[in-house]
C-alpha cells in the first residue's frame, strides 16, 4: 500500500485529481489536509463551487464548432420521405452540435440514461490528441469517416475516474440545456456512483433554482451479497427544468364536484379545515368552531389546529363556505370542512385545471429493471440487450412533462425504449409526439447473443425494436407515425481548402462537393446550415428533366449541374420561401448574376442557398 493509498483511508476528502506530465493521476489537495490537521481555521479564502481536472476543456469542447454534418440513410429508415421522427447514429457530442440551430429551444422533455461510472462500463473520451486518435485507429475505434464508434473504458484504477466522467456529461448536458423549451425538462437516471457528482453539476449547467426533483426508482428487491450488507435497491432520475414555466402534472386526479339544489349551476368540492400544527405555533387557531344552526362545539385538537382564525371563520361562514356534519347526506364527515367552489378552482389552475401535482413516489406498475429486461426479452425472442429501462417508466414521465405536439429528445438512447414509450403514448391519447433518438454505434460484444443474432451494433438493435414495437402499435393504431428517419454523423459535404491557395488549387476546385455525396445529403446539410427542421417531409418530381426536391411547398432544392436560363424563371414563379443549388447549376458567372437577378422578384431577400 503506498502512503497516498494510506492517507486516503484516514483522510478520504483530501485527495483529488491532478495533471502531471501529461497524464492525469490521483494527488493529495494540501490544503484540504492542513485544515484536517489543524484545530483552528488556516489561512486561505472559501468558496462555494464544483470543480475537477478538465472542467475547462469541457467547456471548451462543448462550445467548440463542428465542421460536421449528418447524411441521411434511407435504406436504414423506415417511411423516410414522410415520418417526422429522426434516429442518429455517431457521437452524441457532435450530434447535438449539428443539431443545435435546427432544435433551438423546441425540445419539450429530453430523458437520458447515461453510463453509470461504475468502472465496468464505458465514457466518451472528448479530449483527443494524436497519440489517442492513431490508438484508436489501431484499435478500430473509428470508423472510415474518423467518427467514433466505440466508447472506451473507464476502470476504476484510471488516476483520473471521476474526472473523465465529469468532463463527458458536462459538455453533453451544457450542449443539451440550449435544446430545451423555456417549460421544457430533463430526466436524468444514474445510481449512487456519481448521483451526488451529477447534482453539483446540473446546479450549475441548468441553475439550482431550476431543480424539480430527485425521483427514487426502485431497481431490483433487495440482494444478500452485497458491500457492507445492505442492498442498492433504487436508482435515481434527477430532474431540472429549462425555468419557471414548467409544471409537472397528472391528468384527472382525485377531485370530486357535487352539485345540489341549493347552489344549482355552481359545482363545489371539499376541503380539510385542519392543519398540522400544533397549538403553541398556531395559537390564534386553536379555538372550538360553533355550528351557528344547532349550537354543536368542534373543538381544534393539540397537534393539528384549525387552518383558520375565528376572524377567518366568520367571513367563510357569510359566504356559504363552512360545511358542517349533517349539513348533506352524502357526507360522511365529522369535523367541519371548506367549501371550494370549481368555477374558483377553474380560474386559478388556467390551463392546468384538471391535473393534480405529481409525487416522487412512483407508480409500482412502472415495474423494475427485470420488467425492462422481459420487456425486450419479448420483442426480439432472446436477451439482445441488458438492463434496459422498463417502456412504462419513460411513458410516466412523458404523461406528466409533455403534451400531444411534444419534441422529445434521447442523446443516449440504447435499445430505444424512450422512442417505444413515445410512439406507445401517442397511440393511447392520440398525440403527435415526435422522438430524436441519438446512439453511438458502439458494437456488440462478438459472443453475444445479440450479435448471434446479427445485431453488430447497439444502434441496429435500437433501430430494429422501434420497427417491431411500431409494427404492434400499427395493429390497432393504423394511423400511428412508427416510422424514424435514419441520419449518420458524417465529415463535411465539402472538399476542405487546402492550407495554401494558388491560382492551380482554386482551378481545380470547379466543384467543392464530395463526389461521393448525393441530392439528399446535400439537402439536409442545407437544411441543418440553415437551422430548419429536418424531420420534414421530402418528395421529389421532374420539371424540364432537372429533379426538384420539396420540403413543403415552401423550401425546394435542385442540385443538378449546367441547368439553363429558363429552368430557374419556372422553378421562381411558384415562389418558394427558400430555394437552394449547388453553384454547378450555373454554367457561367453570367449566368449565375442572371438567374440570382430573376430569383429575387419571386423569392424573399437571403431565400437563396448556393451550395
Amino acid at each position: 500500500m503506498t502512503n497516498i493509498d494510506r492517507l486516503a483511508e484516514i483522510f478520504p476528502e483530501c485527495i483529488t485529481e491532478t495533471e502531471r506530465d501529461g497524464k492525469l493521476t490521483r494527488a493529495i489537495d494540501f490544503d484540504t489536509l492542513r485544515q484536517l490537521l489543524s484545530d483552528e481555521l488556516t489561512e486561505g479564502s472559501e468558496v462555494y463551487g464544483f470543480n475537477f481536472v478538465g472542467k475547462k476543456s469541457a467547456w471548451r469542447v462543448a462550445h467548440s464548432p463542428t465542421t460536421k454534418t449528418l447524411r441521411p440513410a434511407p435504406e436504414r429508415s423506415r417511411n423516410f420521405d414522410t415520418t417526422q421522427n429522426l434516429y442518429i447514429e455517431g457521437d452524441n457530442l457532435d450530434a447535438l452540435k449539428i443539431l443545435q440551430e435546427s432544435y433551438f429551444g423546441k425540445v419539450k422533455l429530453i430523458y437520458i440514461d447515461p453510463p453509470y461510472n461504475t468502472g465496468n462500463d464505458f465514457i466518451y473520451r472528448d479530449d483527443f490528441k494524436q497519440t489517442q486518435d492513431e490508438f484508436d485507429k489501431v484499435a478500430g475505434n473509428l470508423d472510415d469517416d474518423g467518427n467514433r464508434i466505440r466508447p472506451t473504458p473507464n476502470p476504476q484504477s484510471n488516476g483520473h475516474f471521476h474526472s473523465d466522467w465529469c468532463a463527458m456529461i458536462y459538455a453533453r448536458l451544457e450542449l443539451a440545456k440550449h435544446f430545451l423549451a423555456e417549460d421544457g425538462v430533463i430526466f436524468i437516471s444514474i445510481d449512487d456512483h456519481e448521483q451526488a457528482t451529477l447534482k453539483l453539476i446540473c446546479d450549475e449547467i441548468f441553475g439550482g433554482k431550476n431543480f424539480v426533483a430527485q425521483i427514487p426508482w426502485r431497481k431490483r428487491t433487495a440482494k444478500s451479497d452485497v458491500p457492507f450488507g445492505v442492498s442498492q435497491d433504487f436508482e435515481w432520475i434527477i430532474c431540472y427544468a429549462k425555468s419557471d414555466a414548467f409544471v409537472a402534472s397528472i391528468e384527472g386526479g382525485s377531485r370530486k364536484y357535487f352539485e345540489t339544489d341549493d347552489f344549482p349551476g355552481k359545482p363545489w368540492r371539499i376541503h380539510d379545515l385542519t392543519k398540522q400544527t400544533t397549538a403553541a405555533e398556531r395559537p390564534n387557531s386553536f379555538f372550538t368552531i360553533v355550528n351557528p344552526k344547532n349550537g354543536e362545539e368542534f373543538p381544534a385538537q393539540i397537534n393539528r389546529t384549525w387552518a383558520i382564525t375565528k376572524e377567518t371563520f366568520w367571513q367563510y361562514y357569510s359566504q356559504d363556505r363552512i360545511i358542517f356534519p349533517g349539513d348533506y347526506d352524502f357526507l360522511n364527515i365529522s369535523r367541519p370542512v371548506l367549501r371550494y367552489w370549481k368555477a374558483d378552482d377553474i380560474a386559478k389552475a388556467g390551463n392546468k385545471f384538471g391535473r393534480i401535482a405529481v409525487s416522487t413516489k412512483l407508480p409500482d406498475e412502472i415495474g423494475m429493471s427485470q420488467d425492462g429486461t422481459r420487456e425486450i426479452t419479448e420483442i426480439f425472442g432472446g436477451k439482445v440487450f441488458s438492463f434496459p429501462k422498463p417502456s412504462k417508466l419513460i411513458k410516466f414521465l412523458l404523461q406528466i412533462a409533455t403534451d400531444e405536439n411534444s419534441i422529445v429528445m434521447d442523446f443516449f438512447s440504447g435499445s430505444g425504449t424512450t422512442a417505444q414509450a413515445v410512439m406507445e403514448l401517442n397511440a393511447s391519447d392520440g398525440g403527435h409526439r415526435k422522438f430524436i433518438m441519438i446512439q453511438i454505434p458502439e458494437p456488440t460484444p462478438e459472443t453475444s447473443e445479440a450479435r448471434r443474432a446479427g445485431y453488430e451494433t447497439i444502434c441496429d438493435i435500437g433501430r430494429e425494436r422501434i420497427r417491431r414495437a411500431g409494427d404492434k402499435l400499427l395493429e390497432t393504431h393504423p394511423e400511428l407515425d412508427a416510422g424514424f428517419r435514419v441520419l449518420k454523423v458524417a465529415e463535411s459535404n465539402f472538399v476542405p481548402l487546402p492550407e495554401k491557395i494558388t491560382q492551380q488549387t482554386l482551378a481545380g476546385l470547379v466543384d467543392n462537393i464530395k463526389p461521393d455525396r448525393n441530392e439528399l445529403d446535400l439537402l439536409f446539410g442545407a437544411l441543418l446550415e440553415m437551422g430548419l427542421p429536418i424531420n420534414l417531409p421530402v418528395t421529389s418530381e421532374q420539371l424540364d428533366g432537372f429533379k426538384i426536391l420539396r420540403c413543403s411547398e415552401e423550401l425546394l432544392a435542385c442540385f443538378d449541374k449546367d441547368i439553363p436560363p429558363k429552368f430557374f424563371q419556372r422553378l421562381a414563379i411558384r415562389r418558394p420561401q427558400k430555394i437552394i443549388f449547388r453553384d454547378a447549376a450555373f454554367k457561367s458567372s453570367a449566368d449565375k448574376l442572371n438567374a440570382l437577378e430573376m430569383l429575387k422578384a419571386f423569392v424573399p431577400d437571403e431565400g437563396v442557398k448556393i451550395l
